[in-house]
């Protein structure tokens, strides 16, 4: 076999793998949608209805790289940079709101033990397939990869985020910890997307 084809066979492998990180960061967003709609729900957080929503951030985030990772082309990858350039704005312009009007109204982000449980989990994995993602991204080569890579640790922080809100309330009373931490996600968020959009 020559040293081309066992390239393009490491090439192969690695763009699979890549697809399959991110078909597993979608499978775990959509469940992550449905159990945060119910806990959300049942617990009245406005904390772990943010983070479901951030989660169908992710999930089109998550399309838009398996849709550039099965075609060819500069062009699609310069698409899918862009798509998830917009996906970068739109989470920041999320959490600015969401971030404002707990403020502003001196929300307590308390939810249900199994909301604290979900977003634990959740930071875990969102973590590893970050890492996973750049690592993959890197070696093929792919910046759309590794660029979904980073709004995969942004869910990641987030979920910290919004546990360390939560702890951080019921230790010391700082109430307004929670959206001041998704103010300083919102700051990483537009850096990326600007970054994106300058390339």
């Amino acid at each position: 076999m020559t040293d081309t084809r066992l390239a393009e066979d490491a090439r192969l492998r690695l763009t699979r793998f890549g697809i399959g990180l991110e078909a597993f960061t979608l499978a775990w967003n959509v469940v992550g949608v449905i159990v945060l709609a119910v806990l959300a729900y049942r617990s009245a957080s406005v904390a772990l209805l943010g983070f479901g929503l951030d989660s169908l951030i992710e999930i089109f985030a998550s399309v838009v790289v398996i849709w550039e990772l099965t075609g060819a082309g500069e062009r699609r990858q310069r698409r899918a940079l862009r798509l998830i350039g917009v996906a970068f704005l739109l989470l920041a312009a999320y959490l600015l709101v969401q971030a404002v009007v707990a403020l502003i109204v001196g929300h307590h982000a308390a939810p249900a033990p199994g909301g604290v449980g979900w977003t634990a989990v959740t930071a875990l994995v969102m973590f590893a397939l970050a890492f996973g993602k750049a690592r993959t991204g890197r070696r093929l080569g792919n910046p759309v990869l590794t660029t979904e890579g980073r709004v995969t640790l942004v869910d990641g922080i987030l979920a910290t985020a919004v546990l360390l809100g939560i702890a951080l309330d019921a230790l010391l009373g700082w109430w307004w910890a929670d959206p001041v931490a998704g103010l300083v996600i919102v700051a990483y968020a537009v850096r990326e997307a600007v970054h994106i959009f300058r390339e």
